[in-house]
């Protein structure tokens, strides 16, 4: 069966080299993204992709962080632009090893968003639009993010949750970063699993109905948690006295902990089988879709896929189960024919 990697990044040559124009040196993360020969070498990719046979396809997304964060709020606009443009040229040059990509919008500024987020779905043909977990520390669901989210509902096309987290986020208040990179092992995970939850709990998917959240790395910590999100929710206000949070589970339209079901998860989690079981027990075998989250393994590309393949090739599901991971439900997902 084909092998549709839903989640897996990329930094094309123009948008890397007008990034080196713009920033110089990397650090940090950007500098783990530039190390990596597979983000920036097109035949480097092609190596590695053809390790896992003719059936294996990426479909292409920009790596983190957030555009805002790698060159400022005034630069994120021509950066999306030229990373997009970039990647729609390479699924058209090669449609048979990128069938799709998922687009960056520049979020921090309302205009530019809905500009580039249009310009993507109408005329570039994206499939999806790639956001992340909060911008300069805003929480998704500001109502600076509401046209986003709306839009993208009624288009149909999914959006792709990123988490986004830094060493300057630390882990004790009497601190001043985060040590060990513990911001990127249990930080990322949690970032997914708080924007999900401000999604549901400010009633985004009540007023924008259909839309569709594809959740990074199984669904970060929602599915290990289902009690916690669950009938722990269910007592929420209880320990809150300084003001009424009974009513944030009232004016939902339906039980909250479906609404969490209801978001899709890939199964980009290094290699853990225990992971993607949680994942598709969670939110069923019909929102789970392959991803290798390549190429940020210690490889530098082939390992993750590898490992993920090895994952879901000796899991006791059911061939049919495992065709809909492979590809089914991100051909649906993503209107792939």
């Amino acid at each position: 069966m084909k092998k549709i990697d839903i989640f897996n990044h990329i930094w094309p040559k123009p948008f890397f080299d007008r990034l080196i124009g713009y920033i110089g040196t990397m650090t940090d993360v950007t500098m783990r993204s530039g190390a990596v020969p597979m983000m920036t070498d097109l035949d480097r990719r092609f190596q590695v992709m053809d390790m896992f046979g003719e059936d294996y396809q990426q479909v292409l997304s920009l790596a983190s962080p957030p555009l805002e964060k790698l060159a400022g709020a005034e630069r994120a606009l021509d950066l999306g632009q030229i990373g997009n443009d970039s990647m729609a040229e390479l699924c058209q040059k090669y449609p048979e090893r990128f069938p799709a990509f998922i687009a960056t919008a520049p979020m921090e500024n309302e205009e530019w968003m809905m500009k580039e987020t249009r310009r993507c779905i109408e005329d570039l043909g994206a499939s999806a639009i790639q956001i992340f977990t909060n911008y300069s520390g805003k929480p998704l669901d500001l109502p600076q993010f509401e046209p986003f989210f709306e839009y993208m509902a009624k288009s149909g096309k999914p959006v792709f949750l990123h988490p986004s987290r830094g060493a300057n986020f630390p882990d004790y208040l009497t601190e001043d970063r985060s040590e060990y990179e513990i911001f990127w092992t249990f930080g990322w995970p949690y970032e997914t699993s708080a924007a999900m939850a401000r999604l549901v709990f400010s009633r985004v998917f009540d007023k924008y109905k259909g839309l569709k959240v594809v959740t990074h790395h199984a669904g970060g910590m929602v599915p290990f948690f289902e009690g916690r999100v669950g009938a722990g929710w269910d007592q929420m206000g209880k320990r809150t006295s300084d003001r009424d949070l009974s009513v944030v589970l009232k004016a939902l339209e339906r039980p909250h902990l479906e609404y969490f079901k209801e978001f899709y998860a890939d199964t980009a989690s290094f290699g853990s089988t225990k992971a993607i079981e949680h994942a598709i027990e969670f939110f069923g075998e019909d929102r789970v879709v392959f991803a290798s989250d390549a190429p940020f393994d210690p490889e530098g590309g082939p390992m993750y896929i590898r490992e993920t393949i090895k994952v879901l090739d000796n899991m006791n599901i059911s061939d049919a189960t495992r065709q809909k991971i492979y590809e089914g439900n991100a051909k649906k997902l993503l209107g792939l024919k």
